[in-house]
């Protein structure tokens, strides 16, 4: 079973970094695409992608980050990270880990296997 692991959250100034980690676990992380979703407080605000990661190590950002914030993986450490600057208030969420056996994920499908989450609070 695909377990992920998520570290790094916290509460940060406008303008501050935050570098997230995610250990994988119980497949080979390799071939797995690996993706940051968030999910921000509020009725009606739905998980939306951040970052992505493919097998080949293409990158995709949603273009509110584009440019702050930046997606790695180290296939030998079974890790993938999310490195966020400059950060602004609206960067407020949960952040999700997420794994799938598709070469890039995008969008999460029924075989998405999930973090618990980390908390990053942005003050201005």
């Amino acid at each position: 079973q695909v377990q992920l692991v998520e570290s790094g959250g916290g509460l940060v100034q406008a303008g501050g970094s935050l570098r997230l980690s995610c250990v994988v676990s119980g497949t080979i992380f390799s071939i797995h695409a690996m993706a940051w979703f968030r999910q921000a407080p509020g009725p009606g605000k739905q998980r939306e992608l951040v970052a992505a990661i493919a097998r080949s190590g293409r990158t995709d950002y949603a273009g509110s980050v584009k440019g702050r914030f930046t997606i790695s993986r180290d296939n030998a450490k079974n890790t993938v990270f999310l490195q966020l600057n400059s950060l602004k208030p609206e960067d407020t969420a949960v952040y999700y880990c997420a794994a799938d056996l598709n070469p890039i994920l995008l969008v999460a499908t029924t075989q998405t296997s999930w973090g618990q989450g980390t908390q990053v609070t942005v003050s201005s």
